[in-house]
């Protein structure tokens, strides 16, 4: 099930959110655990074993594990593997089968099991309270409800944020009934994310679909009106998921670290980096680069550091190589900027405003690279297809007036976060969900694109 859909919207958001509210203290998170497993289930029933066996793993894991002493260091190692274990089968082993077959020739073959939904975020949310208990940063749950819903949560569950279990400790305990202002709030969060993802994402997605059946025809202008719109449907769809997280987790009395603070308004790849799905930047800075040793050991260790979280970074985004790959053209350019532009006078004697557009295009760039059309798109980006079929030409021309309208929310200053009175935000929040309805009966709901991750 997916937040953007008929179903969601118009009958499990409504029962669930005023079910919670309903409910005796005692039964909320019994009926949130519940809710969380139906949600995730409802797509493939299946998918309810894997998430069942991450539960039961980390639960009885980490009791064994502060009861182990000793050999808390081994439990734990062991723990970890056994968690990215469900990776490597369902993410990772098509990849590694293939890249196999290419290097020696043979034609080895096995069936890849679909890919379960958010299995990458459930599973390094699971990682994160391992490590902390092992540090002991986070005491053990002991109670498995407690721990069920933290690691099941509906919102977040597929999609992020990436919660570390500090972070909702106190929150899961007291599971207070949400107030009615704390609802408002949230369901108006919630329809700027819905209007986000329908309204914006999926608009720049259908254009983007239609020009990447051909770059031939589309041209050179077709290339890099194409692949703005591909920024601008990838800033949209996940920032949009990510206030509809938010949204409803402080519908349910939940409050969530936010993931995204207008990353296209960044005036160094730094910048960036720490705006865009920051819940992931933190994971690795937090379990793998400052374990790694951060930037203590000196210039050449921190370089290098730099390059194995980002190839990381890059492979967790999904089973190709050119994800790895652009996580790395984003490692060395991060360590060009670190060397040679921070914290030099010259670079900060330039206009602010050509260093934010100076780290949007190297941005663009890399989303050519994450897009995985390789060099098909770049040789039209460079102009080696023409300027564009008649065809092509319309259909950009079309597409012109929401680019510019993706632009404005994405260039232009304005806040993270709109404040509006309670009043005007209900009539927004009703107009948004109208408006969002109506094009999802036009045109269908599509799926998140974080989903793949």
């Amino acid at each position: 099930m997916i937040f953007s859909s008929i179903t969601f919207l118009l009958l499990m958001m409504p029962l669930t959110l005023l079910g919670y509210r309903a409910m005796p203290s005692r039964a909320r998170l019994p009926f949130l655990f519940c809710a969380s497993l139906f949600f995730y289930g409802w797509g493939n029933p299946l998918w309810l074993l894997l998430l069942g066996f991450s539960l039961l793993l980390n639960y009885f894991g980490a009791l064994l594990m502060v009861r182990g002493e000793k050999k808390r260091r081994s439990v734990l190692a062991l723990l970890i593997a056994l968690n990215l274990l469900p990776l490597l089968i369902f993410k990772y082993a098509g990849l590694f089968r293939d890249t196999w077959n290419q290097l020696t020739g043979l034609s080895w073959n096995f069936p890849t099991p679909p890919l379960p939904a958010g299995i990458s975020f459930f599973t390094f949310q699971a990682m994160s309270y391992l490590l902390d208990v092992w540090r002991g940063e986070s005491r053990v749950q002991r109670q498995f409800l407690v721990f069920g819903v933290y690691l099941s949560l509906f919102p977040q569950l597929v999609a992020g944020p990436i919660v570390r279990y500090t972070d909702l400790e106190e929150q899961l305990l007291r599971h207070p009934r949400p107030a009615w202002s704390e609802m408002r709030s949230g369901l108006f969060r919630f329809s700027v994310g819905l209007a986000k993802k329908v309204l914006l994402a999926d608009s720049m997605g259908r254009f983007w679909g239609q020009v990447n059946r051909d770059f031939s025809s589309a041209g050179t202008l077709g290339a890099w009106l194409g692949l703005l719109a591909f920024s601008f449907q990838i800033f949209f769809d996940f920032s949009g998921y990510s206030d509809m997280a938010l949204g409803l987790g402080e519908c349910l009395g939940f409050r969530f670290p936010e993931n995204f603070r207008r990353p296209y308004m960044a005036r160094s790849l730094t910048d960036f980096w720490r705006r865009w799905h920051m819940t992931l930047t933190g994971w690795f800075r937090e379990y793998v680069y400052f374990p790694l040793g951060g930037s203590r050991r000196g210039r050449v260790r921190r370089d290098l550091n730099v390059l194995i979280v980002w190839a990381l970074t890059g492979l967790w985004h999904g089973a190709g190589w050119h994800f790895v790959l652009w996580g790395l053209y984003f490692a060395f350019l991060l360590i060009l900027e670190k060397r040679f532009l921070l914290g030099h006078a010259f670079y900060e004697r330039i206009p602010g405003i050509l260093r934010q557009a100076g780290t949007f295009f190297l941005v663009f760039l890399g989303w050519g690279l994450f897009s995985g059309f390789g060099r098909p798109l770049f040789e039209a980006l460079l102009g080696l297809y023409g300027a564009a079929s008649p065809e092509a030409k319309l259909l950009c021309i079309s597409y012109v007036p929401m680019l510019l309208i993706c632009g404005l929310f994405s260039f232009v200053p304005l806040p993270d976060r709109l404040r509006v009175k309670p009043g005007l935000s209900t009539a927004v929040c009703l107009l948004l969900l109208l408006l969002s309805l109506a094009a999802i009966t036009a045109e269908g709901y599509a799926p998140f694109v974080y989903f793949q991750f």
